[in-house]
């Protein structure tokens, strides 16, 4: 992802402590070359972002295919294992093919919403039945081109999932999921590359989908690579019943007693720990993605967010199973679930929450050099409108505040990535028809 050198004018920049009106950015080569305030009118030439602009928003867990199932899993009741069973079933129908034409829709749709990196936490490796294709690694490589094709940056979260269970194997439903053990599971993620647009990571599923004696296995891999690694922890209160009674620990505890935990590692929901696993994942520097609409969707609790933050986490934010994909939503959503939680309010400034939105989930997915408007940064940048129902009136210089508890994906108005533009005024530059693309992919599926 390269451009040629440009100017865009923002009519106000979110410059991670205030916002500015009128800057100008000098971009060259994909990163941002120069910052230049007080800048009142667009130079010759340069193209004009009017609104609020932002650092592109990270989007630190996705799974791509779990966008199929919106609205589908929310007629009638039941609890995260029935809707489990839904998604398995989808799962079962994706091909290589029809997972890049969906992935490529529902990137596009994260671009629309101001998302310019997704951390795809993937484990559909291998054929039905758990036979691996002629490249074994062509489920992955459809996601890769997948978010080429839609404009913007994946970390590939490449997860082992060994079993279904403590002391299990896969069910039928996994059997495509897993490797055999972790030592395979090194060996396949070891084919794919970083490339422009893409980093490679790692992932544990969760305590229970990877044995015991297998887990350091994954982590060296990533402490090798220097990548991210990412891992489910403790989303239900089973899966800490079910490792206490084979482990004698929580979650948390089996992961540091097998080096899995560090400031490379984010536990994704981390929403039952005790007072102990929370000092455990702060004190280790491991950071914290919350969703908040999949957790409340799937009925799953409110993390301690604040807490863990307190205790050392960094904080970022994923759409998850995609019930909506809006960043802005999430965002809110930490607080706002907070406030129902303690009776309070103002546990973080919007400040705050966008950065967890931007440098911090940026760092999560291994790209440390994005997720802020300064020079030398990459050239990443999501424009917020600041005239919609939703988001006229408030004065600019609240910008950080209309968008964080105001605005929704359907306000954003521009998306560039690598000083390219991939939305311009609402509309995908390289998806024309992101929603009829999106509509045939999940057809097709269903078919």
């Amino acid at each position: 992802m390269t451009a040629t050198p440009r100017t865009y004018w923002l009519e106000h920049a979110w410059l991670d402590t205030h916002v500015e009106p009128g800057v100008a950015l000098d971009m060259r080569d994909g990163r941002i070359a120069a910052v230049r305030t007080g800048v009142p009118a667009p130079p010759p030439g340069a193209e004009i972002l009017r609104g609020l602009t932002l650092p592109g928003l990270a989007n630190a867990h996705s799974h791509a295919f779990h966008r199929a199932l919106r609205s589908t899993v929310q007629v009638g009741s039941g609890t995260f294992w029935t809707w489990r069973e839904v998604m398995y079933a989808t799962a079962e129908r994706l091909t290589p093919d029809s997972y890049h034409a969906l992935a490529r829709a529902v990137y596009a749709e994260m671009a629309l919403a101001g998302i310019t990196t997704v951390g795809e936490f993937h484990y559909v490796h291998h054929a039905p039945g758990g036979a691996p294709y002629a490249d074994p690694n062509a489920m992955g490589e459809a996601l890769l081109a997948a978010a080429a094709e839609a404009g913007i940056r994946i970390t590939l979260l490449d997860a082992a999932y060994l079993s279904s269970g403590f002391g299990r194997p896969p069910t039928a439903h996994q059997s495509r999921f897993s490797d055999g053990d972790a030592e395979a599971w090194a060996a396949r993620s070891s084919l794919l590359k970083d490339r422009d647009h893409a980093r490679i990571g790692a992932a544990v599923h969760s305590v229970r989908a990877v044995p015991a004696e297998q887990l350091s296995t994954v982590a060296r891999w990533a402490e090798e690579r220097r990548a991210p690694l990412h891992v489910h922890l403790s989303e239900q209160t089973a899966e800490n019943d079910a490792c206490r009674e084979a482990h004698g620990c929580t979650p948390a505890q089996l992961l540091a007693l097998h080096g899995v935990l560090g400031p490379r590692t984010t536990g994704v929901h981390n929403t039952h720990l005790t007072a102990e696993d929370v000092s455990l994942i702060g004190g280790s520097g491991t950071g914290t993605c919350m969703c908040p609409t999949t957790e409340r969707d799937l009925a799953d609790g409110i993390g301690p967010a604040a807490a863990l933050q307190n205790e050392g986490s960094p904080l970022s934010l994923g759409s998850d199973s995609h019930a909506v994909v809006d960043l802005f939503e999430e965002a809110r959503a930490m607080e706002l679930n907070e406030r129902l939680r303690t009776r309070t309010r103002g546990h973080w400034t919007a400040a705050a929450l966008l950065r967890a939105a931007t440098v911090d989930g940026h760092a999560a997915l291994g790209w440390d050099d994005t997720g802020v408007i300064e020079a030398g940064a990459r050239a990443d940048l999501t424009t917020v409108a600041l005239d919609s129902v939703r988001t006229a009136g408030p004065l600019p210089r609240l910008g950080a505040e209309t968008a964080v508890f105001a605005a929704t994906a359907a306000d954003v108005r521009h998306t560039v990535v690598a000083g390219r533009h991939v939305v311009r005024d609402g509309a995908h530059t390289l998806v024309p028809d992101a929603p009829g693309a999106l509509a045939q992919a999940i057809q097709d599926l269903r078919a």
